[in-house]
């Protein structure tokens, strides 16, 4: 039948691009990875400045962050799916040439506008994580490919965690346009490594580019992030909050109908909606909201002055410091995290993750007294995060063929943006709904502060209990498993 691969050719792809230096191309993706995640907390410590820096108010400011969230929940589940079409690693490659030239342009202005968009086009390196997923499931030898991908998985995690305290220092010691020259050549260097160093992929899919379907997943995601991450400064019961919220539910209705009936959907529901892939998913939710929430808590408990009576006094660079080892713990967690899964299954190190984090934010309300304490905090809750962060990629790829792998991991590295979208949102009402005034200044209060610390454990919490109710069956689902599957593939139009 036209336009569906046999079994037997998939496996042969697959099989062919298998690797004699599996080390080098984890290695490679690995460290792209870091660098993609690290887009995310980059300006972070110009926050403050950026009304000044770019001569505007408050408000248009923070379209510099917004930017980026949008482009990046847009592009994490297209590029997957197209990385499934037409091979990985042409992907790849505009990922990293969209993120150069995003950086560049942020690099040499100093006008609103070129930076949002510079901001935007920085967005397009997240989807490096998913198809990175994708291209090590191929590559790498199948008792190694655990540990491959549940490191990968994991960069997005520790780029956000040494993002801080490396854009802090270099902040600190040179203009501001430096963080983006420095991205730019993280940007310039990925490409080349992915050029010379990845091997190509053959496309496990035949499906077409769905147009319509990818519209209206664009749109539906927008308005929902739109309402998510401007409802506290448009308020969260005006019009323009609920008209995001209620625009984005049509559209996302209409989106299903159709990709339900297209014979090439840009997600393909069927997949997305079974229950190991659904529960995952809604898992990564309250994972991605549980480490976000760190990264709201941790800082402003450091950098808070004394005066408060609680808060420690410290500066950013010294707040960065301190939170540092959080990424080392999440780096390190991971390859031990998928030994436990391969002992043990993927699911119950997603359960030992979580339980970990949550255990974490409880004992975090006794650990917020000196800066030390808030370091231990921060590296027992990345090492959750690791364990948690490192399972994913397993349980959804049992669960999913091999010509849907960059997609379905495209929709769970979503699915963890959505969880820090959400956690930006109620962390930042919890802090800001109570507060002390010092020398005139308001401060989130020690009770504001528990709350987050209790809301993030009981989020943990969750996504533990989401892990138990996953299928029995996928547990120690390995990829050579997977990859004797049948690849569903019988939707592609001839």
């Amino acid at each position: 039948m036209p336009g569906v691969r046999s079994r037997r050719s998939t496996l042969s792809d697959v099989d062919g691009a298998r690797t004699r230096h599996p080390a080098i191309v984890v290695a490679v993706l690995a460290a792209a990875g870091i660098s993609v995640s690290l887009m995310q907390t980059l300006v972070i410590p110009l926050i403050p400045e950026l009304p000044a820096l770019l001569h505007t108010n408050a408000a248009n400011a923070s379209w510099v962050i917004t930017a980026t969230l949008l482009t990046a929940a847009v592009a994490t589940p297209v590029f997957g799916r197209l990385g499934d079409m037409y091979g990985p690693k042409p992907i790849l490659l505009i990922c990293a040439v969209l993120l150069t030239a995003g950086s560049l342009l942020v690099a040499t202005t100093n006008a609103l506008v070129p930076v949002i968009v510079g901001r935007a086009l920085q967005g397009f390196g997240i989807p490096i994580i998913p198809l990175g997923i994708s291209v090590l499931r191929a590559t790498v030898p199948p008792h190694r490919v655990g540990t491959a991908m549940g490191l990968m998985s994991s960069s997005l995690g520790v780029g956000g965690a040494l993002g801080l305290p490396l854009s802090a220092i270099i902040a600190d010691r040179f203009d501001w346009h430096a963080l983006f020259w420095f991205a730019a050549a993280l940007g310039v260097a990925s490409g080349l490594l992915f050029a010379v160093l990845v091997p190509r992929i053959p496309a496990t899919s035949n499906d077409r580019f769905d147009p319509l379907g990818t519209i209206g997943l664009a749109a539906g995601l927008v308005t929902l992030l739109l309402g998510i991450s401007k409802g506290g400064d448009w308020g969260w019961t005006s019009v323009t909050t609920l008209g995001m919220f209620v625009t984005s539910i049509v559209v996302f209705g209409f989106f299903a109908l159709w990709q339900f009936r297209t014979a090439a959907p840009i997600v393909d529901l069927r997949t997305t909606l079974k229950r190991p892939v659904l529960s995952t998913n809604v898992a990564s939710i309250a994972v991605g909201f549980a480490l976000f929430a760190m990264s709201l808590i941790g800082p402003q408990v450091l950098e808070l002055p004394p005066a408060t009576g609680y808060g420690l006094g410290q500066s950013m660079l010294q707040a960065g410091l301190w939170l540092a080892p959080g990424g080392l713990a999440m780096m390190v967690s991971a390859p031990i995290a998928s030994r436990v899964a391969a002992a043990h299954g993927p699911k119950s190190t997603l359960i030992i993750g979580s339980l970990v984090v949550s255990g974490s934010y409880l004992a975090g309300l006794a650990l917020i007294g000196s800066a030390w304490q808030v370091s231990l905090f921060n590296v027992l809750v990345s090492v959750g995060v690791g364990f948690a962060f490192a399972s994913m990629p397993a349980l959804i790829n049992a669960a999913v063929p091999i010509s849907e792998t960059a997609a379905a991991n495209g929709i769970n590295a979503l699915a963890r943006s959505l969880g820090t979208s959400i956690s930006s949102a109620v962390v930042g009402a919890v802090l800001a709904g109570a507060t002390v005034s010092v020398a005139g200044q308001d401060y989130p209060s020690l009770t504001a502060l528990r709350i987050a610390l209790v809301i993030a454990a009981g989020m943990a919490a969750l996504a533990a209990l989401l892990a138990v109710l996953i299928p029995a069956m996928v547990d120690g689902a390995d990829d050579a498993v997977v990859q004797e599957r049948e690849p569903v593939t019988s939707r592609s139009v001839p």
